[in-house]
């Protein structure tokens, strides 16, 4: 499997939906808590192209989306091509 990279906060619900999701596919990630890390916010921002809210999901250091996106590509069949 490729990478995944999820910057989170521990408030977020919709964090939480994006990181149960990752797990029920058996899915390894890297969590960034911007709370706990507040530079990484800055990094996240910049990553994302702008992006400001969490979760901010990467794979293979392709930028993904947030929790709607990665949820929107597993029910179009395209999330677990991009995971293999």
């Amino acid at each position: 499997m490729k990478p995944v990279e999820i910057y989170t906060s521990p408030f977020c619900g919709f964090c939480h939906r994006a990181k149960h999701l990752l797990k029920s596919k058996g899915v390894a990630f890297t969590e960034i808590d911007v709370i706990a890390d507040p530079d990484r916010r800055a990094e996240m921002v910049r990553r994302a192209n702008g992006g400001r809210t969490v979760p901010q999901i990467f794979i293979d250091g392709q930028h993904v989306g947030g929790c709607d996106d990665i949820h929107a590509l597993d029910r179009a069949g395209r999330l677990d091509p991009l995971l293999a």
